[in-house]
């Protein structure tokens, strides 16, 4: 199989420990798509941090970012926008929660918090992006992306999770990135579903694309794809539930490019 496409995740896939690209990566990334291979970004984050990393990265191609909520086409024009429903938000913004978990949400071109959360910055050292401070009782009117919860213990955001798909039954995509960071969309969001979409204008089919991904907000992208790739420090639920997919290295040693130099033969 000859494929056209690439799609990847970035924290603990295509981003190293610091969240950075080496520069080998960008080197391989940089063959692949001088061979006429498309790359795409498929991530949670926020389309104005991922903005920084296209860049570094030179792509001209479309992005998947907020989990699938968001695509911005090779203009960076918004082209897809999906948010959660004014009455769902309203309900989780009024949810209690330990005082220890650490509530985000993501609406239009903000990220909002409601109290400092210094050590996030280190996700962002590319970008610069950064959450303001904000009282979620002034958003209950104003659409929102998504939700992300992150808390040092996974009891807890395990807890979390099943309260809120408790409390919206079949009306949520709810999912973990990270064992420590539950996000929370609109039911029809995710990855996989932006993908099918961003193909379909690209004249691209399914068999022809390989994704990368680490956790269980990448399950519908890698299960869909020609071929997926879960990487060695990715979640255990996430290669139970795929078995089939092939574990390759870590994120750490550059996992994903030693992985594309091997499809696409790329000499050194």
């Amino acid at each position: 199989m000859k494929y056209k496409a690439v799609i990847s995740d970035l924290d603990g896939t295509l981003l190293n420990s610091e969240h950075k690209i080496s520069d080998y990566t960008k080197t391989v990334i940089k063959s692949i798509i001088d061979s006429g291979v498309k790359f795409f970004i498929a991530t949670g984050r926020h389309h104005t941090d991922v903005l920084a990393i296209k860049k570094i990265l030179d792509l001209d191609s479309i992005m998947i970012t907020s989990n699938g909520a968001r695509v911005h086409d090779e203009e960076n024009k918004e082209i897809l926008a999906r948010d959660l429903p004014l009455s769902i938000s309203r309900g989780i913004i009024d949810l209690k929660l330990d005082e220890e978990i650490y509530v985000n949400l993501y609406a239009g071109d903000h990220w909002y918090t409601e109290k400092e959360a210094q050590w996030t910055e280190e996700f962002h050292t590319e970008s610069g992006f950064t959450y303001t401070l904000a009282n979620f009782e002034d958003l209950k009117n104003t659409k929102i992306t998504k939700f992300f919860y992150l808390h040092e213990d996974p009891k807890v955001m395990s807890q979390l999770e099943e309260k809120i798909k408790g409390l919206y039954p079949d009306q949520l995509n709810v999912t973990m990135s990270l064992p420590i960071c539950l996000e929370v969309m609109a039911k029809d969001v995710s990855k996989g579903t932006a993908i099918v979409e961003v193909l379909k204008l690209e004249d691209i089919k399914i068999e022809e694309t390989i994704a990368f991904g680490d956790g269980l907000n990448d399950l519908e992208m890698l299960g869909l794809v020609g071929k997926g790739f879960i990487m060695e420090n990715g979640s255990q639920t996430l290669k139970e539930t795929l078995p089939h997919l092939e574990v390759i290295g870590n994120n750490t040693d550059d996992g994903v490019a030693k992985k594309l130099e091997e499809i696409f033969q790329i000499q050194k």
